[in-house]
């Protein structure tokens, strides 16, 4: 049986030096390694060994296999080295690389959204939401807006054929909540989509983002109102930031200010700029939610509240020096990457 083992292993070793593909390896292995491979064969005559003669012809059977699979192993991996190497011939290794895909980055929108409720929950804020299609007693009726006010103009608001509406700002929500809860006090913030039939121009879309607040308990004062955004507005553009109230007018809240901010930009001067409206919560819309409620949680003689609202693509654009609104809804690459 030795020389039959050795006979073997000479004949599988020459024949490994004429396999070219893979498909002639899988024949070889098949045909010397495989159950009923010539190896196999010779291996089952092992019963038929004499016992001292076991061992040595064992070792053989050993020495064998392990020959053909070395053989085996090492033209696999010459045939695959050949063909990775035709694969690339021809391909010249001196011209410069290719770029691939640059690094994403966040939208400079979600970035300014993330830090505002950030910084608002820190001081007790909770976030709030609200359908996007409203009713004209949510977005309107409930927030003391006469029937004549602009705003409900269809050339100022889209209506749906049922009546219903696309809210005009995120104050519906300050509505909604106000009609659920249980107890005081009322601290949140709703950001959100809100839509306008706006001329659509560099500073203004027909939709865009806004964030507003609402805080309502006993004995909430303006001055609660100025310290909170003063706060809050530092945190946003820098603690030396200059915060001005200017008294203004809005049908939900009474006193109304408009809120500015003092900017200073390299080599120009410094300016104001309108960045927000608050006021505290006038007692009308209290009334209007006690009486939905069917309560006297918001009894307009027992508590005061605040409320603020201000655009995040303002914010957005102000804090990145975006000149056009437009640009925080094209998608250009371009622009974009400028955040990443």
């Amino acid at each position: 049986m030795l020389p039959q083992l050795d006979q073997l292993k000479s004949e599988a070793l020459a024949a490994l030096e004429n396999l070219s593909d893979e498909t002639s390896l899988e024949n070889f292995r098949v045909a010397y390694l495989g159950k009923k491979g010539s190896l196999t064969a010779l291996s089952a005559g092992m019963r038929d060994v004499p016992p001292d003669q076991k061992k040595e012809v064992g070792a053989k059977l050993n020495e064998v296999r392990e020959a053909i699979t070395s053989g085996l192993t090492a033209r696999q991996l010459a045939l695959q080295s050949a063909k990775d190497a035709a694969a690339v011939q021809g391909i010249d290794v001196t011209l410069p690389g290719r770029p691939g895909f640059g690094t994403g980055s966040i939208h400079p929108l979600t970035t300014i959204r993330d830090l505002a409720v950030r910084t608002l929950r820190r001081m007790g804020f909770v976030l709030a939401d609200g359908p996007e299609i409203e009713t004209e007693w949510h977005c309107f009726d409930a927030l003391n807006t006469p029937a004549d006010h602009p705003a409900r103009n269809e050339s100022d608001t889209f209506y749906l054929a049922d009546g219903r509406l696309l809210r005009t700002h995120t104050s519906s929500v300050q509505i909604r909540t106000m009609e659920t809860v249980k107890q005081l006090p009322v601290r949140i913030i709703a950001p959100g989509a809100a839509y306008r039939r706006d001329e659509i121009d560099a500073t203004h879309l027909s939709v865009f983002n806004q964030l507003e607040g609402l805080f309502v308990s006993e004995n909430v004062s303006l001055g609660d109102l100025k310290g909170t955004l003063e706060f809050f507005f530092r945190e946003i553009f820098g603690p030396q930031t200059v915060v001005r109230f200017r008294p203004h007018f809005f049908p939900f809240t009474e006193p109304s200010f408009e809120i500015d901010v003092k900017l200073e930009a390299k080599g120009k001067e410094s300016r104001w700029i309108e960045i927000a409206g608050c006021g505290m919560v006038d007692p009308a819309v209290f009334a209007a939610v006690s009486k939905t409620r069917g309560d006297n949680l918001f009894d307009p003689e027992k508590v005061t509240g605040f409320a603020f609202g201000l655009g995040l693509d303002r914010l957005a654009m102000i804090l990145h020096g975006i000149t056009d609104i437009r640009h925080l809804i094209e998608n250009d690459v371009r622009f974009l990457g400028q955040f990443a």
